[in-house]
């Protein structure tokens, strides 16, 4: 196999496991570092070898939404802030760094950046230049999607109320000393709310659906549940009221979005759409944490790269479903046929010993 493909999402590196003080980061989602090396090993080497391969990280990747800055968690985002964020990141998770620094050694391998909501900040020109000196390559940046050869790459954020950014107005000017970062209302409710509560319950956004964790909460942890609902409707009535124009929330959106917090993202409607243009075949989203492979007619499909982070479902479908380390490999027989993009699961050979995290 000459040419080769392979897609991600939905890692949600922060600032690693481990405190400086030793102790556990409630914050970090990605305990995957040695696999994840492990992976891009596998593809560098044996039957891959002299492979032409296009790593494409498609969103996600970089939790820098819930980084702190000098102890606090800004919603003002400057360049300067969000290299911080990033420069963090980067020293937390040195084996991560150093398996894309080595996989892009090979001069036939290549990596593709595309922008989803947790790493927004990947805009900033200064952003993507860290990365770059980290990475040790130069890297191919998207905005909201990546097609090539009928493959449609997306994270998937640009379907929903919350998490939907402005493509014509990334970034706010106006009256501003320097731009700072347009964030969606999600992104808010994450730095402003969520943090707050996943310090104190750090498996707050691991388990979905949303409202049937809370009715388990109200049963099991009462007092807790109900500070923290008292605190959620102060929120949602101070975003319906804000001062500030773009941070002000309608009554149908925040209905929206109370919606949407409560299932697993559907972003197949949206796959569909896309489907129908001619030369797509393939859809590749994130963003929903839940890996999936939906057939659309006889030669089209939609593909969801899941998330490597713990996930546990109390929905009847997927209930109790724990996370695999799913990913998309597109497959080319040679240069001029048409690619096979497929669901897989990456299970790796080195049993590790590492720390027993609870969820």
């Amino acid at each position: 196999m000459k040419k080769l493909k392979l897609v991600v999402s939905d890692f949600h590196l922060g600032k690693g496991t481990r405190l400086p003080n030793g102790s556990l980061n409630p914050l970090e989602d990605f305990h995957h570092d040695h696999r994840f090396k492990e992976f891009l090993d596998y593809y560098s080497t044996g039957t891959y070898a002299d492979t032409e391969i296009e790593l494409i990280l498609n969103g996600d990747i970089l939790n820098l939404i819930q980084i702190d800055y000098h102890g606090h968690y800004p919603v003002i985002i400057t360049e300067a802030v969000s290299i911080a964020k990033l420069g963090s990141i980067i020293k937390g998770h040195p084996i991560f760094f150093e398996a894309l620094r080595d996989f892009l050694k090979h001069p036939r391998h290549s990596l593709t950046y595309v922008i989803g909501n947790h790493d927004q900040e990947m805009l900033w020109k200064g952003a993507r230049d860290l990365f770059e000196k980290a990475v040790g390559r130069e890297t191919t940046w998207k905005n909201i999607y990546h097609q090539v050869d009928g493959v449609h790459v997306e994270h998937g954020h640009q379907y929903e109320t919350a998490n939907r950014v402005d493509p014509t107005r990334l970034f706010l000017t106006e009256g501003l000393p320097e731009p700072i970062l347009n964030l969606p209302w999600g992104t808010l409710f994450t730095v402003q709310f969520l943090i707050k509560l996943k310090l104190s319950r750090p498996a707050v956004d691991k388990v979905r659906p949303f409202k049937q964790m809370i009715w388990w909460h109200f049963v099991h942890d009462t007092w807790t549940t109900l500070m923290h609902s008292i605190r959620l409707i102060s929120y949602f009535i101070s975003t319906r009221f804000s001062k500030n124009r773009y941070r002000q929330t309608s009554l149908n959106t925040t209905f929206k979005l109370l919606w949407e917090a409560s299932v697993f993202p559907d972003l197949s409607d949206a796959a569909k759409r896309i489907l129908r243009t001619p030369e797509i075949h393939t859809v590749v989203f994130g963003h929903s944490h839940v890996y999936r492979h939906v057939p659309v007619g006889d030669e089209k499909q939609y593909l969801n790269t899941g998330t490597w982070t713990d996930m546990v479902s109390l929905d009847l479908e997927t209930f109790a479903r724990r996370t695999r380390l799913t990913y998309v490999r597109v497959e080319y027989s040679d240069a001029n046929s048409k690619p096979v993009p497929l669901l897989r699961h990456w299970i790796g050979r080195i049993p590790l010993e590492d720390d027993a995290l609870g969820i």
